[in-house]
């Protein structure tokens, strides 16, 4: 489909400006079908919808919300479709043609498993192939669908956003600061570096993989670079001085994505209606019941719970001999609370009112949110080390829960923002990446408990019961809602 050809249809959704939802939603569905993705342009499409949804004022949520609905669906029906023909797909149009397509996605499947459909999303050629391929090769529908909706989840705005943006400048003459483009511009170029290094390389960290061994190539060239190189290297014999790869993407990564989504919030007013709705909602769940639970939650991500547990670690470590781990636990501590502190006050974002007396402090980013991340996240990075790396994402996905309910806590309590929370995930995730980056190259921290780390952990348990207990009502008569 050729300019001349869409523009006709963006005309004619100018017009009728209530089909645009329908539509990003059916382009995204024909940009995830099989074969279907292969032929239609769905990337172009998708964009000039996108810029004309943003021009005439559709809530960016709803275009979110629309266009990942589309691709989970056009993922689901291709699914449906490789169960159906399980066996004989090199039987199908284009397969029989060009069968080289179906060998390398089976190929890319049997690769990265489940993975494959997070990351096959975001590659042009096999995209719409892998969810085919998954259903032929007997992928169970559950584990399927969850990948599914996972990685529409980061499609949606990475195929949305660029468009809707350069839509709303255009249509509503937004006032917006110097500093917004380049800054924008900075962290798509970041997105996209990480991007092609990841699925274009086929997710290849590890020190084996190819494009592992092409950057300890690269890096070698020159002095500077060499040295950044072998100066984050682990010094442990058993790694044989890797360079922590998927940490600093993790950083680099959720960093990027923290700047885009801060100048969302603070520059424009394009989330605003995803935030009251968000806290139109959490009001309605409010019950006497839940109160009492929700306000657990929140005060165990309180500054006073997370400052203690980092000096009560960064002590611990010490004296069993981990200065290094020491270092970086209360490093993270620090980093974290002025980082926090100054962008709180720097984008002074009003709170909601909510409740009956609402914290001073700015509304972005969440402090409990990035601080818990943080937390929970170095711990986590910990813990995986001592397992396999086909279990580790288990631990993750248990030590992510807690981050999930202490965010999810905020919201109910309407104490912060929608857009708060996902700013405060983003930053800890980005913290947490480089100071486990930083860590790296020191000796992994054993778990066994002994004296030290007992007595460190009742110190801590008796900390938090006697802040819990003293705390309490004022708390809860602080959260009680208008």
């Amino acid at each position: 489909m050729t300019g001349d050809s869409l523009q006709p249809l963006l005309d004619w959704l100018a017009a009728h400006p209530g089909w645009l939802a329908l539509a990003l939603a059916l382009v995204a569905f024909l940009e995830s079908l099989a074969i279907a993705g292969i032929v239609v342009p769905g990337v172009a499409i998708l964009f000039a919808i996108a810029a004309l949804a943003g021009q005439t004022g559709m809530p960016l949520w709803q275009a979110l919300a629309w266009a990942g609905l589309g691709a989970v669906a056009g993922d689901g029906i291709s699914f449906w479709l490789g169960r159906r023909f399980q066996g004989g797909l090199d039987r199908v149009w284009p397969f029989r043609r060009y069968p080289a397509l179906l060998d390398r996605g089976e190929r890319f499947f049997h690769l990265h498993g489940g993975k494959s459909v997070v990351i096959g999303r975001f590659v042009g050629p096999i995209r719409p192939v892998i969810p085919l391929v998954a259903g032929a090769l007997m992928m169970p529908s559950r584990r399927f669908l969850a990948f599914n909706i996972l990685s529409a989840i980061g499609w949606a705005p990475a195929y949305i956003l660029p468009g809707y943006l350069v839509g709303s400048a255009l249509g509503q003459h937004l006032d917006l600061p110097p500093h917004f483009y380049p800054v924008l511009g900075g962290s798509l170029l970041v997105l996209m570096a990480i991007y092609l290094m990841l699925f274009r390389f086929q997710l290849g960290l590890n020190s084996d993989s190819r494009l592992y061994q092409q950057l300890a190539t690269l890096m070698a060239r020159y002095n500077s670079t060499h040295r950044f190189w072998r100066g984050l290297s682990s010094e442990r014999p058993a790694s044989g001085g890797e360079f922590p790869l998927p940490s600093l993407m993790l950083a680099l990564g959720c960093g990027a994505l923290f700047l885009i989504w801060s100048l969302l919030v603070s520059a424009t007013s394009q989330l605003d209606a995803l935030n009251h709705w968000t806290a139109g909602f959490f009001s309605i769940l409010r019950h006497p019941w839940l109160d009492p639970a929700m306000v657990l939650l929140t005060r165990i991500g309180d500054p006073p719970v997370l400052l203690a547990l980092a000096l009560m670690a960064a002590l611990a470590l010490g004296f069993r001999g981990y200065y290094a781990a020491a270092a970086h636990a209360f490093l993270a501590c620090v980093a974290t609370t002025i980082l926090v502190a100054g962008m709180k006050a720097g984008f002074a974002i009003p709170r909601p009112e909510l409740v009956a007396q609402p914290p001073g402090s700015g509304a972005f980013p969440s402090g409990h949110t990035t601080g818990i991340t943080v937390t929970l996240g170095l711990l986590a990075s910990f813990v995986a080390r001592e397992f396999g790396a086909r279990r580790r994402w288990r631990i993750y996905l248990v030590f992510s829960v807690p981050m999930v309910l202490i965010a999810l806590s905020r919201l109910y309590l309407g104490v912060h923002w929608f857009t708060d929370v996902v700013g405060g995930l983003l930053l800890g995730l980005s913290i947490c990446g480089f100071v486990r980056a930083s860590y790296s190259r020191y000796d992994q921290v054993p778990l066994g408990m002994d004296v030290v780390l007992g007595l460190a952990l009742l110190i801590l348990t008796g900390w938090v019961t006697g802040y819990l207990a003293i705390t309490w009502d004022t708390a809860m008569a602080a959260y009680q809602p208008r």
